[in-house]
């Protein structure tokens, strides 16, 4: 969902071309890789450590990725090599080539549930959608014609963009620190967008490494999926938010997983919570007659909702409507055909 942008500022308007980078701050490079989607690339960041450098999340694991990162090894990154890879969450994305790293010397840190969240997925492999996949797509009223296509297709695996795990790494808390490009940044835990997705916050400078978690234009996904599909990822953004909004200052420059870096943080954040407690509003008032998660899409996305788009746009309605049911705004019951259908109480 798109969200308003007055007050936000945008220092380096321009992003990097494709094996270039862009130093935002001392010793502090921002540099882009491709994603074969409509949100067509991922920010990653490279922190000076003196003989080497810590990464902040790696993009796809493809051929391209690594030819890419080649080009920066040897380039902006002056041939030094990678000694840490820093992963904020889970989403293959950000974690897809920490173990092509990790297999060349370098350090994985990550927190722990996305650490066990991804060693997980890239794990499961799957050539036909599973039982419980099916089963949670009945109940979200997926599109007939999708969801026999669905059915006959091999679904989405992890392990088709991100390169194997290895079996240890160094864990992220939330409260502790971490000394990254000769900063000391607090990390603090978000949650909704991803279980555990880690933030750091500089103590030295006006830093912010936000990943997913503090977006500038966009709000991420917030989206409920068959391994836990009563989950309420709305509740624990709308949290993270105000809690964040305690260290948040105007002049810090956030670095985000997606976007321009951007300052005027306290804003964003208050624009985020507002985005989906309008959506719910909306949805609330859109479900005063009976609808099944997949028939929301209008009050929730405003827009045209096809293509590539349906799976995110459908997983974020679950979400959204399981956060009304949870909190008793609506009350629900299956259909004929084994959807869940919902309506305000």
């Amino acid at each position: 969902m798109a969200d308003g942008e007055g007050g936000i500022r945008y220092p380096f308007p321009d992003a990097p071309l494709e094996g270039e980078a862009i130093e935002v701050a001392p010793g502090v490079l921002w540099m882009r890789l491709p994603l074969p989607m409509a949100l067509d690339h991922v920010n990653v960041y490279a922190l000076d450590d003196g003989d080497g450098w810590t990464i902040i999340d790696t993009g796809f694991a493809s051929k391209r990725g690594r030819g890419i990162w080649q080009t920066l090894l040897t380039g902006p990154l002056a041939g030094k090599p990678v000694a840490r890879v820093v992963v904020t969450h889970h989403h293959p994305d950000h974690v897809g080539l920490a173990g092509w790293f990790i297999e060349n010397g370098a350090e994985l840190c990550m927190p722990r549930t996305g650490w066990l969240m991804a060693r997980m997925l890239t794990l499961d492999v799957q050539e036909v959608p599973s039982p419980e996949a099916l089963t949670f797509y009945t109940r979200a009223g997926m599109d007939p014609t999708i969801f026999a296509k669905r059915k006959e297709e091999r679904p989405f695996n992890f392990a088709d963009c991100v390169a194997p795990l290895p079996q240890g790494y160094a864990r992220l808390q939330d409260g502790q620190t971490i000394t990254i490009g000769g900063r000391v940044w607090d990390i603090r835990m978000g949650h909704g967008h991803a279980p555990e997705h880690a933030t750091f916050w500089s103590r030295d400078d006006a830093l912010v490494i936000g990943g997913d978690q503090l977006l500038p234009s966009i709000s991420p996904n917030l989206g409920v999926y068959p391994t836990e599909p009563e989950a309420d990822p709305v509740a624990e953004w709308l949290a993270s938010c105000a809690t964040f909004q305690a260290s948040a200052r105007d002049d810090q420059l956030v670095l985000g997983g997606h976007k321009l870096p951007y300052t005027g943080l306290p804003l964003r954040l208050t624009q985020m919570i507002a985005n989906h407690h309008g959506a719910l509003a909306r949805l609330l008032d859109f479900l005063k007659t009976p609808h099944t998660a997949g028939e929301c899409f209008p009050p929730l996305f405003k827009r045209e909702i096809s293509g590539g788009e349906y799976g995110l746009a459908l997983v974020e309605a679950v979400a959204h409507v399981n956060h009304l049911y949870q909190t008793d705004q609506v009350r629900r019951e299956l259909n004929d055909a084994g959807a869940w259908v919902y309506q305000a109480t």
